[in-house]
């Protein structure tokens, strides 16, 4: 007897549904029976080594599989479940299925030294076996994980470090572990103490620098429209023609937005995309964008009162979210988008946020994003003027964080300058990176050369012959290879200007050495020691911010808050002109009577410019930049004097 074909197809689609179901189902060990709690169990399922192969086992990479297995084995449900593994072999993670990691970037993802904390997505809530008569589905999640791990030889420890539950009210022993299984069993804390006023759902808002929220207002069966906000909460944190990116994990698209727009608009990608294969009838030339990974852009404030695309609060500002203590009206972004799903999400309920969040913006701090993870609805005022209050469906929570700047990674520097040395200490070397300079014609690594005050207003590549004549008329060693520049679009000087009795002066001057002028700008610096001595700043607006590590915060006065771009020289053959803006900072000694100014505590420790932290110079200016003078050639001078003191001190009394 002949089988149709579609009989055939229906076997095997059959044969795959049942493999996947019997490799989702979960198989706990015996030794759950004895716990009444949570139960955690980490299994090592396998790993290879991958390239290059090395000799030095601690460089050596392996991919490897694990597992991790988390049940409610207790008797009160558990909402929005949080583990803990302890990882200690420097893991890179490529994959989590099952939960999303807390705090984490995008995949590739390199673990934290003090281990990985995971929540979980899109099951958050474990039920107990009485409410769900033992269905393993609803009372138990399990997570798969992806990596890569180093330094462990054949026969060696992987297993991490330790394993618990991170909830509050728990409390766990030390983890089991055997050959490649790890396990533990948290129970109830009896002395935790529940807090009065917990109605919490989900998890509660986490503290962040930068907090992006997604809500979601309404829900179709094949598409959802949701509003993003994104608020700085750090008051030295800024954004500035921010780009906001991000990744859709279910084929999901933007059909339109209002309050901002997507950098890459292209029919065709959607057309030969899954949408455009799904939705057949669908006119794509009017869709916004279908890139898996798009790239947003607020809109400029000529279309804030756009009936289409604008009339949306906080929106339409050129990208730029300043601190609350600048401006409580400019502290946040906001935009909303019709997002359209495709199978097997078509329900009003199967909403799934993107995932890899990242934001960054010109001349700002880095971020660094976690995972979005469900909190407790917004609710806000009823538009209408009722006394009601709206919730949106679901909301979810991306918390960012300010990221010190690595070396050679900054976007912005600093020169030390004072009255008593007649050398400048320039940006560091390669400040803000040598990715564009060829390192064959400088030294990337060498320290910056001293400079006359002069060299200062003018672009590194007009400081050569300054930097030259300078070190001969000092008698500087110079290099054959000299320092690569800077590369840096803002830097500052500090100078120190006085030193008396009663106090110190210093002079700080901004300079835009980039095309793309600064509105609203502000500078922070943080003086360790001189800070409570603190009087005034004359052209700017100074403020002290005791709470934010001994910061003195400066941003311009009204209509002189706008730093200039970079501009042409005035005559053919000049070279440009940066944009510049100075003020001079006065402090006094009777709050810092022992403050040694020449030797470091008159120099900031740490420097923001609109958010991004900027590059200090190793070394402080000296009173004598110059080479050491030879004994030698102080030789006869000595010699002169001995002598006219012997002349004075014998012979004038025999003539007397």
């Amino acid at each position: 007897m002949r089988v149709p074909c579609k009989s055939w197809l229906l076997l095997f689609l059959c044969h795959i549904y049942i493999t996947t179901a019997q490799d989702e189902a979960i198989t706990l060990p015996k030794v759950v029976e004895t716990c009444n709690g949570i139960f955690l169990q980490y299994t090592f399922d396998s790993r290879q080594k991958e390239y290059p192969h090395v000799k030095n086992a601690t460089a050596q990479s392996w991919a490897f599989k694990s597992q991790l297995i988390v049940v409610n084995t207790g008797t009160t449900e558990l909402k929005s479940w949080e583990a803990f593994i302890g990882f200690q072999h420097d893991e890179i993670l490529v994959s989590v299925d099952g939960a999303t990691v807390l705090n984490g970037d995008s995949f590739p993802m390199k673990v934290d030294k003090n281990g990985t904390r995971m929540t979980g997505y899109p099951q958050a809530d474990m039920k107990t076996a009485i409410d769900t008569a033992n269905d393993l589905a609803q009372m138990s999640a399990k997570v798969k994980i992806k990596g890569t791990m180093f330094g462990v030889k054949v026969g060696g420890n992987v297993m991490p470090k330790n394993i618990k539950i991170e909830n509050e009210g728990f409390k766990c022993p030390k983890a089991t572990t055997k050959d490649k299984l790890m396990h533990v069993c948290c129970t109830k804390d009896p002395k935790y103490k529940k807090k009065k006023k917990t109605t919490l759902k989900f998890f509660p808002r986490q503290k962040a620098d930068l907090s992006i929220i997604y809500d979601v207002k309404q829900a179709y069966k094949s598409s959802y429209q949701a509003e993003v906000t994104i608020q700085n909460h750090h008051p030295l944190g800024r954004l500035d023609h921010w780009n906001l990116t991000f990744e859709w994990m279910r084929n999901e698209f933007i059909y339109d937005m209002r309050g901002a727009f997507t950098r890459r608009r292209d029919a065709s990608e959607c057309l030969y995309s899954a949408a455009g294969q799904y939705y057949q009838d669908l006119d794509f030339s009017n869709v916004m964008n279908c890139q898996k990974k798009p790239v947003i852009s607020d809109l400029p404030p000529t279309m804030k009162d756009d009936e289409k695309v604008g009339k949306l609060p906080y929106c339409c500002r050129n990208g730029s979210i300043l601190p609350k203590i600048m401006n409580p009206m400019k502290d946040r972004s906001v935009f909303q988008m019709n997002v359209w799903k495709l199978p097997p999400d078509m329900n009003r309920t199967a909403i799934n946020p993107p995932q890899n969040w990242k934001i960054e913006g010109f001349v700002n701090p880095h971020y660094r994003c976690g995972q979005p993870v469900r909190i407790d609805p917004t609710e806000k005022p009823d538009p209408s003027g009722v006394e009601a209050v709206v919730t949106a469906i679901a909301t979810y929570q991306v918390a960012c964080n300010i990221t010190k700047p690595k070396r050679k990674m900054a976007q912005c520097c600093v020169s030390f300058s004072a009255y008593y040395a007649a050398s400048v200490v320039p940006c560091n070397t390669c400040a803000c990176g040598c990715e564009d300079e060829d390192t064959r014609k400088c030294a990337e690594d060498a320290p910056a050369l001293p400079l006359p005050a002069e060299a200062l207003l003018v672009p590194f590549a007009n400081r050569t012959i300054k930097a030259r004549a300078w070190a001969k008329i000092k008698h500087f060693d110079l290099p054959r290879k000299l320092p690569c520049p800077d590369n840096c679009p803002v830097s500052l000087n500090w100078h120190v200007d006085s030193d008396y009795k009663t106090g110190w002066t210093a002079r700080v001057t901004m300079f835009n050495w980039n095309r793309r002028p600064f509105e609203d700008w502000f500078m922070a610096v943080h003086m360790k020691r001189a800070f409570v001595g603190f009087e005034n700043v004359y052209s700017f607006n100074g403020t002290k911010l005791p709470k934010v590590n001994k910061t003195i915060f400066m941003q311009g006065l009204p209509g002189l808050n706008y730093l200039v771009g970079l501009k042409n020289g005035s005559k053919k053959g000049e070279p440009p002109v940066p944009g510049k803006q100075q003020s001079v900072i006065s402090f006094l000694k009777k709050r810092t009577p022992r403050i040694r100014v020449a030797r470091g505590d008159g120099f900031p420790t740490r420097v923001v410019f609109n958010g991004g932290e900027c590059a200090l110079p190793r070394r402080l200016p000296k009173r004598s930049d110059g080479r050491r003078r030879s004994l030698i050639g102080l030789f006869p001078a000595g010699l002169v004097a001995y002598v006219t003191f012997i002349v004075i001190s014998y012979y004038l009394p025999l003539n007397t």
